[in-house]
């Protein structure tokens, strides 16, 4: 072993319990950077998950154009014969059309005007959490027939309720009037006042019928299992599109922008919190480097007589640092890891949660996202924190002179 090494972890151990202190304030910081970051990072995955699933999807297929300025015109054609080419080639089932229209919609006493959407019903439930959030009645069941499923804030309104009749009136792809009457066969709950105010779905071939839409549609929405596979199934979808740029897919984050900025905006406050908490915990080695090079200024004068330089002897006191703060790094992500480990096969709850989310149909706990990123981000840090917090009691003894030191004690 190098004689700076034995010789700087000699040196932590000539105070053991001021090392330990020292070293349990990183090891204490390390893990709850462990597990506040990894349980950030599950909330990040529940937050995109829950706002993904409610009605966006993954990613979507659309006309260029289309997501900027929602035009009926601005359509995917042949739209079902697109989507079964992406199942074939993907492997993916968890892929659906729809076709998009602006209606007024009314009632025997009232009208309003809503967007009007054409699902499949044998694939929507895969991309959507709109079919699992049905309260009364029950979802589409026949891909063709003259039926609508609206929200619960909507149906309120027009004061309509299952089994009652509603006149759709609005405008084709090929500019004619488009008109037709719907049955009422389930009013939903997600709990979003805007979904459930002005969204409306109906069987695709019907509501291609009623617009004359011929085979297009305007979305094509693909969810994932994993958040991480969309980036390898968005260039796989890429692979399959036609070439030419008309059509062209979006991932959650073109679709979703405010959903990001969100997140982003969490962060900035989280890490606000967790600096101040890396900054104290470098203070704390701060001053326990300099109580130990001010303990021993008396030996570092003797030495430096001798001919050792002050850079050397600098050296040592940077990886007598190094040392504990790899110590803390490494019990506290060893600590950190199997307590998010513990946490994450259950998950994580407080009071009131689980109510909150069973309205909106979501898992009422958040699972902790452990990572080799989560794990290694935040005492990483706080290793290179306490680094820094070592440069200036190292540089102190460039300061030192021999005589001067020796008559210190």
């Amino acid at each position: 072993m190098n004689i700076t090494l034995r010789l700087a972890w000699r040196n932590l151990w000539r105070q053991p319990r001021r090392t330990w202190l020292t070293t349990g304030a990183m090891v204490f910081s390390n893990v709850l950077l462990v597990f506040m970051i990894s349980l950030q990072f599950g909330m990040y995955r529940m937050m995109i998950d829950n706002s993904l699933q409610a009605f966006t999807g993954h990613m979507q297929v659309q006309a260029a154009g289309y997501k900027d300025d929602h035009k009926m015109r601005q359509s995917v054609p042949d739209a079902v014969q697109l989507a079964q080419s992406l199942r074939r080639e993907i492997g993916l089932d968890t892929i659906a059309v729809r076709a998009a229209g602006f209606a007024l919609a009314s009632s025997e006493e009232r009208s309003y005007g809503i967007q009007v959407y054409g699902v499949q019903p044998d694939f929507e439930p895969r991309v959507s959490s709109i079919p699992g959030l049905v309260k009364r009645g029950a979802y589409l069941a026949n891909p063709v027939a003259a039926e609508i499923v609206i929200g619960s804030v909507l149906a309120r309104n027009l004061k309509v309720d299952i089994g009652d009749e509603l006149t759709l009136l609005g405008s084709g792809l090929d500019g004619s009037f488009a008109a037709g009457v719907v049955i009422v066969t389930g009013i939903f709950d997600s709990g979003i006042a805007d979904l459930d105010r002005n969204i409306a779905e109906m069987p695709l071939a019907a509501f291609q019928e009623m617009f004359a839409m011929g085979g297009d549609g305007h979305e094509i929405v693909i969810a994932t299992q994993d958040l991480f596979d969309a980036s390898r199934i968005i260039r796989q979808v890429r692979d399959v599109l036609p070439s030419g740029g008309d059509v062209v897919v979006h991932d959650w984050n073109a679709l979703q922008p405010g959903l990001q900025q969100a997140i982003q905006a969490d962060m900035a406050g989280a890490w606000f919190m967790y600096g101040v908490l890396v900054i104290l915990v470098a203070f704390s080695v701060l001053n326990t480097q300099l109580m130990s090079v001010l303990e021993r200024t008396k030996e570092f004068g003797i030495i430096l007589s001798l001919g050792l330089t002050p850079g050397r002897i600098g050296r040592l006191v940077i990886l007598e640092t190094m040392l504990m703060g790899g110590l803390g790094l490494i019990i506290g992500v060893a600590i950190g890891g199997l307590l998010t480990y513990w946490v994450g096969i259950d998950g994580f709850s407080y009071p009131g949660l689980e109510d909150m989310a069973g309205q909106f149909n979501l898992s009422g706990r958040i699972y902790p996202q452990l990572s080799v990123l989560s794990a290694m981000i935040g005492p990483s840090i706080v290793f290179v924190f306490t680094l820094l917090a070592s440069i200036y009691p190292a540089l102190r003894l460039h300061w030192l002179h021999p005589v001067e030191a020796m008559r210190a004690a």
